[in-house]
């Protein structure tokens, strides 16, 4: 057993008592005995029909936070997780309750100053700014109808066709009016190339043959395509000008030698995040190897969990639960619970290391700057401190998240 697993019992007499009064105050309102109401069951009347055992379920359950309030009091413990319980003796006079109770880990930490993690330069080039010009005048572009315009790459045909193999029409190679845009390869290859240079009202007859990675009954097989194109649409881009640059959110930006300005700015600060997080994932990566931590396997089994219950609630926002996720991906929770263990074992490792770092530095901070802090975090979330205090459960919270940010910084500016 690990140094960290600490096995409990805890006996119970006169709250043991008092819990079977409470339960049975509480059974005896739920039920009917013979000559009398509802509640006015004397207990020995009741006892003598249902007996002792019958209060049990209700006094343990009442019980249960009593037994671990004291396990922890009288042991001095801090739990990392909550604790597996067992009840190990039970009668009318007393309970005994076993607690596996789990607390943090012995952890050695190793070097996590100079440790010699290199920071990138962000660097945008033309070649960037331009492309990211090009993509956002694609979103912001028109799709119009070309009028008498031949398909080319890029453009979206809108085609009734049918497939024929063997002379006859196969199930699903059908459609009416259906958007086809040239270059996304979406049917065969050969299909939309052979619309290419074709124009709206004309019909083509494309033979093709399906690839051999193709379903099993079709794979390899000649097949005719009957294809008629009703219309053909392009997509015209904006000119770059003022229109474009107040389309975009631009209203200070005037000339286009200023929006490549403006669009280098995006990508630089975007790609410093980048290079930010990146950096920040390599030291945490390189103290973690230098730390020496032996993690209980159940203490990653409850951050797999706090995982798996954050990703339900994110397919919730989506409208989706996470039985529908199961079905569509035909996957189980063993398998999301597997994918995830990694992720939770690092998540783990790095909050250990944080926190040991905060603790070797002794970092301490004032009444005004845990204050301070909580104003800031209110203000982000849009909230009273007072919310923010309620919703955290107390100010220890807000202090321990100062101890957690400034640790990080100590191993970031360190290298």
């Amino acid at each position: 057993m690990k140094k960290n697993v600490h096995e409990i019992e805890i006996k119970l007499d006169k709250e043991w008592k008092s819990a079977l009064d409470a339960a049975f105050k509480k059974k005896n309102k739920e039920t009917k005995i013979d000559g009398f109401r509802k509640g006015s069951a004397p207990k020995d009347v009741y006892l003598k029909k249902f007996g002792i055992e019958s209060l049990y379920m209700d006094a343990v359950d009442a019980s249960i936070s009593v037994a671990y309030k004291k396990a922890l009091e009288e042991n001095k413990l801090v739990p990392v997780i909550e604790p597996r319980v067992d009840v190990t003796g039970i009668s009318d006079s007393n309970v005994i309750f076993k607690f596996t109770i789990i607390t943090k880990p012995e952890i050695t930490l190793g070097e996590y100053k100079n440790l010699k993690i290199k920071k990138e330069k962000a660097k945008v080039s033309d070649e960037e700014v331009k492309n990211e010009i090009d993509h956002l005048r694609e979103h912001l572009a028109d799709v119009v109808i070309k009028e008498n315009g031949f398909i080319a790459e890029g453009d979206t045909a809108i085609i009734d066709f049918t497939g024929i193999v063997d002379g006859e029409e196969i199930e699903g190679a059908k459609g009416e009016n259906y958007p086809l845009e040239i270059g996304s390869h979406s049917f065969i290859p050969g299909f939309e190339e052979g619309l290419v240079g074709a124009k709206s009202g004309e019909e083509k007859t494309l033979k093709l043959t399906f690839p051999e990675n193709y379903v099993e009954d079709l794979k390899g097989k000649d097949v005719t395509f009957k294809v008629k194109i009703n219309e053909v649409k392009t997509r015209v881009l904006p000119d770059i000008n003022e229109d474009f640059f107040k389309d975009l959110g631009y209203e200070d930006v005037k000339t286009e030698e200023e929006l490549k300005e403006k669009i280098k700015e995006d990508i630089k600060h975007s790609k410093e995040h980048q290079i930010e997080d990146e950096f920040v994932e390599k030291c945490l990566e390189k103290a973690a190897e230098n730390m020496k931590v032996e993690i209980n396997e159940e203490i990653i089994e409850d951050e797999v969990h706090r995982m798996l219950d954050q990703y339900a609630n994110q397919l919730k926002m989506q409208g989706m639960n996470i039985d529908d996720y199961y079905k569509m991906t035909g996957t189980k929770e063993e398998d999301l619970h597997k994918m995830m263990e990694p992720e939770a074992t690092k998540r783990v490792k790095y909050r250990y290391l944080i926190e040991e770092v905060a603790i070797k530095e002794a970092l301490k901070f004032t009444e005004e700057e845990i204050k301070a802090r909580a104003e800031e975090m209110a203000k982000q979330y849009g909230i009273s401190v007072e919310e923010l205090v309620k919703a955290y459960g107390s100010m220890d919270i807000i202090e321990y998240d100062l101890k957690m940010h400034k640790a990080l910084e100590i191993i970031k500016e360190n290298n």
